[in-house]
């Protein structure tokens, strides 16, 4: 079961915040950490699609999603999120007004509190999801 990630707000953002910057993932290769920093930028939470807002609504809710897709485990192929275990990263739809099919954009959640990424050119590029902006 996944915990909402803006949950971290109830035990408080600089908790969470020095758990990131202390607690690196054991799985990731030094290099790939480096790489993957680089190539995932962030976003404002107030910058995305209000349609991203309602997916990310959605998320803290358990549902019910639109596709039946929604929540499935999101394998990182691309390699451009930080490396994590299978399983780590799940994907969502966010719904792109006038296409006839799901469209490129997802959130991508990770385990971590406030762990939430945008991509709105299929898996091409990342940016996190900054709540506090």
């Amino acid at each position: 079961m996944r915990i909402p990630p803006r949950i971290a707000a109830l035990i408080g953002a600089s908790a969470v915040a020095a758990t990131l910057l202390v607690a690196p993932a054991a799985s990731a290769a030094p290099v790939a950490s480096a790489i993957s920093v680089k190539a995932v930028g962030s976003v404002c939470y107030s910058a995305l699609p209000s349609q991203a807002h309602d997916t990310l609504d959605l998320i803290d809710q358990g549902g019910p999603f639109p596709y039946s897709q929604d929540g499935v485990v999101f394998q990182n192929r691309e390699r451009l999120l930080p490396g994590q275990s299978t399983g780590y990263y799940h994907e969502y739809t966010v719904i792109t007004p006038g296409s006839p099919t799901r469209g490129a954009r997802r959130i991508i959640t990770g385990r971590q509190a406030q762990e939430d990424y945008y991509t709105a050119d299929h898996y091409a590029s990342f940016r996190r999801v900054n709540f506090g902006c």
